[in-house]
């Protein structure tokens, strides 16, 4: 089968795809065929080897784990003797982590893993990437922040994959939500629920007069030495993109700065927040936006293109 790997850190140009063997599922795995499967930020990152100091759990020389891709969505070719949850045939989606990648032609997965019947309303090319962008806002508005209704939420990086989930879950969850983006995108954030977007080239953040109860970076660009002022008394800075800035005001203000690896939560509780997502898909209430698709053969260009900082929502990698 054909997957996309990285045997050095760099550039796009790193990426090949190569053929491999097929895998077999074990007892407890299904065989999934892969439809689609998502291209990330964090996905750039790790290829790259950034931040540096990530190399010593990503490897310091060379990538320890040489797939790519996380999100995936397909069909199950084959199943183990032990499972019990789906069948040949059954069309699912999820995440992946820590293992061989999924964008890849097929991958093998346990069945007690973040895997689930993908909702019938949705494509596969509009599941793969579900597991980044709403997975992990989910688990930070509502596992890290506790949102509750009636607070006021800033989201920076509003039109892209993390964003663009976070501004639809927060007005799910009652908050007031304020997003942050370019000119170009202010419609599209609107459109996704936003009550106001701010134009992040006119207008100077640190010197807004209203207060946030949670400012949510979901780029990773902005500081909270500018930006807690900006949060009230019990107000909170988080975000998922970990720098040295981050790093050190989590050990002088852990109540007020917090960084999560969504991937590492336990699978009980990534569970919990995947199946309320299924649910919240089932009922219409979230939509995945696709920027643009690519074919596993063109996967390096996908990864140029995430790098120009212009994508609106998602990339995805299509196998047919």
């Amino acid at each position: 089968m054909k997957a996309a790997i990285f045997t050095r850190y760099g550039a796009p140009e790193v990426i090949q795809v190569v053929d491999i063997e097929k895998p077999s599922p074990k007892p407890d795995e299904v065989l999934v065929k892969i439809e689609a499967s998502s291209v990330t930020r964090a996905d750039t990152m790790i290829r790259q080897g950034v931040p540096k100091f990530g190399r010593l759990f990503l490897g310091l020389i060379k990538p320890k784990n040489k797939a790519l891709g996380t999100g995936f969505s397909g069909v199950v070719e084959a199943v183990g003797s032990q499972v019990t949850k789906f069948r040949i045939g059954s069309v699912v989606f999820g995440e992946k982590l820590f293992s061989e990648g999924s964008n890849a032609e097929y991958l093998c997965m346990s069945e007690d893993l973040v895997i689930a019947p993908k909702p019938k309303s949705i494509s596969h090319s509009e599941a793969a990437p579900i597991c980044d962008g709403f997975l992990t806002s989910y688990n930070f508005l509502k596992d890290i922040a506790k949102i509750k209704s009636g607070q006021h939420v800033l989201v920076n990086g509003a039109s892209g994959s993390l964003g663009s989930a976070a501004i639809q879950l927060a007005k799910i969850m009652g908050a007031k939500v304020t997003g942050v983006c370019s000119a170009k995108n202010i419609d599209f954030v609107l459109a996704l629920g936003a009550d106001e977007v701010l134009d992040y080239t006119k207008v100077k953040l640190d010197e807004l007069s209203c207060t946030y109860d949670v400012v949510y970076d979901t780029v990773g660009k902005l500081s909270y030495k500018t930006f807690k002022t900006l949060i009230g008394s019990n107000g909170l800075f988080m975000t998922p993109v970990l720098n040295v800035e981050v790093l050190w005001h989590m050990l002088w203000c852990p109540k007020k700065v917090k960084f999560a690896a969504t991937g590492v939560k336990k699978t009980k509780e990534l569970k919990r927040l995947f199946e309320e997502l299924v649910q919240f898909f089932e009922q219409g209430k979230l939509y995945t936006n696709i920027d643009n698709t690519f074919k596993l053969s063109e996967i390096k260009y996908a990864h140029q293109y995430l790098e120009t900082g212009r994508k609106v929502g998602n990339i995805v990698i299509v196998n047919s």
